[in-house]
């Protein structure tokens, strides 16, 4: 069998018919090749809660897939709109609910040449993918609705994994399957299955028990305790922190998230220090607005790159390290004329016209250096669980930038 990506297989397998009453299936490897035997199961007697309907997923797949599965759900529980993520790692790359794109958007995630007028849930997918494509490259997708023809012709022109979803029509099925020469990796999960409230694993042989994380991030009585000068929270942010705190409960602690107009635009996921967190995730948010920047919209691209040297190479211009694609011998590569580099000065100041951003965090800012940091990159909203011994300088520091911001009192750590 020939292998694709990190953990997905060449194969055709049971019929779909197979999975409606099965417990187990047996997996090429886990983790790694050398890890044998795998699978996955029920120790209940129940039914495994999903089916597979094209290629044959593996044991970090099905990881991102029952991750995503439960973040969707959750955004779309908590919003009522349609909710995507786009899953690395056991990690969201990206998240969002749903709604429609301007057309600065629609050419940022390349999908302004969509046949089909985007759908919800097309849209919700295409900002959880566009938001940072560097990252989302080999995602496995999540969403919360029945995956229609508009979506997955996204999904088809995209280097991906695979998708988990509720249904999916007809005409989504038959272009997902072609996907891949019909490896592509195709989950339908069993919107009515709910897992028991107490979950184990094994680590050295040992079994860890622990009951479900089942807080209920959509309660406004969370966003109650404002201590800051401001606090003024309005109904569009309130959401977007509510997206970034179901978000941060399905990302590897520690973990910040900075979103707006309801999708996340920088996830710092799985960093020892908090700091460096919301460094990373600002750094992303910043990418995403530099993104919209009309030098970058109009950047003259040979003919026919491909969608990940595109990605790439735009990812490059941004940085520092531009005169990688600008030199000359290398600018030849991906455009037909040398672009102007886009000077510190004028990332500075396009940075500075981003505003209205929400920031969440899965535990309390130890200081306010955080605040300094995502104020850099338009944060005028925060969530944080607060109890930091510390927490007078952040507040002192959100006061300074008139940011508004609730301590909710939930940590939100996941491992």
């Amino acid at each position: 069998m020939a292998f694709l990506g990190e953990n997905c297989i060449f194969a055709n397998i049971f019929s779909p018919e197979t999975f409606l009453t099965m417990k187990e299936l047996a997996l090429k490897y886990g983790c790694n090749p050398n890890q044998k035997p795998s699978r996955i199961y029920m120790d209940n007697d129940a039914s495994l809660p999903i089916e597979v309907l094209g290629g044959r997923p593996g044991y970090i797949n099905f990881l991102d897939a029952l991750n995503g599965w439960q973040l969707v759900s959750e955004l779309k529980a908590a919003t009522g709109l349609p909710a995507a993520t786009s899953f690395k790692h056991v990690s969201p790359a990206g998240a969002a609910v749903g709604l429609p794109l301007d057309d600065t958007l629609r050419k940022i995630y390349f999908c302004d040449d969509l046949a089909l007028p985007l759908s919800p849930i097309a849209a919700a997918y295409a900002r959880a993918r566009g938001a940072d494509r560097m990252s989302s490259y080999g995602d496995f997708i999540a969403l919360s609705d029945t995956c229609d023809e508009a979506t997955a012709l996204l999904i088809k022109r995209e280097v991906s994994d695979g998708v988990i979803a509720p249904d999916f029509t007809p005409e989504a099925l038959q272009i997902l399957q072609e996907k891949r020469k019909g490896t592509y990796c195709i989950l339908k999960v069993d919107v009515n299955y709910r897992p028991e409230p107490i979950e184990r694993k094994q680590v050295y042989g040992v079994t860890f028990e622990q009951g479900r994380n089942e807080i209920n991030l959509a309660d406004d009585a969370l966003f109650e305790n404002r201590p800051t000068v401001n606090k003024e929270i309005p109904e569009a942010a309130r959401r977007d922190l509510m997206i970034a705190l179901i978000t941060l409960k399905y990302t590897q602690s520690n973990s910040v998230c900075y979103v707006k107009d309801g999708q996340a635009i920088g996830i710092g996921a799985g960093q020892q220090s908090r700091i460096h967190c919301t460094r990373l995730a600002g750094q992303k948010a910043d990418i995403w607005w530099l993104r919209q920047h009309p030098k970058v919209m109009n950047l003259p691209f040979v003919e026919k790159i491909r969608r990940a040297d595109r990605d790439n190479t735009i990812d490059i211009y941004i940085s520092e390290d531009y005169d990688d694609v600008l030199a000359e011998g290398a600018w030849q590569q991906f455009f037909t004329e040398r672009p102007e580099p886009l000077t510190r000065e004028e990332k500075k100041a396009w940075i500075a016209q981003n505003t209205g951003v929400a920031l969440g965090s899965d535990a309390f800012f130890p200081f306010g250096d955080n605040i300094e940091r995502a104020h850099r990159s338009g944060v005028a909203y925060v969530a944080q669980a607060g109890g930091s011994v510390r927490d007078d300088h952040v507040i002192e520091t959100c006061d300074k930038y008139g940011i508004a911001m609730a301590f909710t009192g939930v940590r939100l750590f996941h491992h």
